[in-house]
């Protein structure tokens, strides 16, 4: 049986196949090892930039020194095993969140992909450099909220990443709607950022696609997003342990490179 050739995630140059994210794990989760190593797969390995130093026993003045200089040898070590697309994860709510934003700049990072909070000043933090900035979003209204801010600084977003109910770490719905089940479903969500970035992309006069992210688990699961309009799905706990003794992601495990079984 012939197989289907998967549509290209495209950020400007760059071009991702199969289109998936690898999503930011922190904390020393989502390194050089598991980003290149999903970097050599064709999809885009991503770094998570919160706490990577060895912070724990100096003195808390130089937090922000060491953690951006770990993240720079991450990026350094990851570009050392691939040729692929490397992006970092920055949190906005970190304290040393500009530091590690220029870190990822000076050293070249591809993408980065921000959230927990509204990555409002990300292109001035970010200004003049070739790196593609990417809003993690929980809702329409968030994407319009920085795609109006970031039209003042004449930057559009070059994709955004919406995070359904089911996405871990930092997330843009009240607790309580989370324990009972009330927060909106992610193709729901996803439908709303469409609307937003297809806006965004009849202004500017090239693609703003949209990442899923947030319960994806096989290929079925990235096939449902992409018929629903998505550019690419992201996947973080799947892709994590999946690596052989070569370095390289187990085809027999990584969802998006084996066929699904439904």
């Amino acid at each position: 049986m012939p197989r289907t050739r998967l549509p290209d995630l495209v950020m400007g140059n760059l071009v991702a196949n199969p289109p998936i994210v690898q999503g930011g794990m922190g904390v020393r989760i989502s390194r050089a090892g598991l980003a290149s190593a999903v970097a050599n797969e064709g999809a885009i390995g991503v770094i998570a930039a919160v706490g990577l130093g060895d912070f724990e026993h100096q003195p808390c003045t130089r937090y922000a020194t060491i953690n951006a200089d770990a993240l720079r040898r991450e990026l350094r070590a990851a570009r050392e095993r691939t040729t692929g697309i490397i992006g970092v994860n920055i949190m906005v709510a970190l304290t040393d969140y500009a530091s590690l934003v220029r870190a990822a700049v000076e050293e070249g990072a591809d993408i980065i992909f921000s959230g927990a909070g509204l990555p409002l000043a990300l292109p001035e933090l970010a200004a003049g450099a070739q790196t593609k900035l990417v809003p993690i979003v929980s809702s329409g209204r968030a994407a319009r909220i920085i795609a109006k801010k970031w039209a003042r600084q004449r930057r559009v977003p070059d994709a955004f990443v919406i995070e359904g109910p089911r996405a871990g770490g930092h997330l843009g719905f009240p607790r309580g709607d989370l324990d009972r089940g009330k927060a909106p479903e992610l193709d729901a969500l996803l439908g709303e950022v469409l609307e937003v970035a297809d806006g965004i992309a009849r202004g500017c006069g090239r693609p703003v696609p949209v990442i899923a992210a947030g319960g994806l688990f096989d290929g079925a699961d990235i096939a449902r997003v992409l018929s629903r309009g998505a550019g690419g799905g992201e996947c973080a706990r799947r892709s994590s342990g999946n690596r052989g003794p070569s370095g390289r992601l187990s085809r027999a495990t990584f969802p998006v490179l084996r066929p699904s079984p439904r």
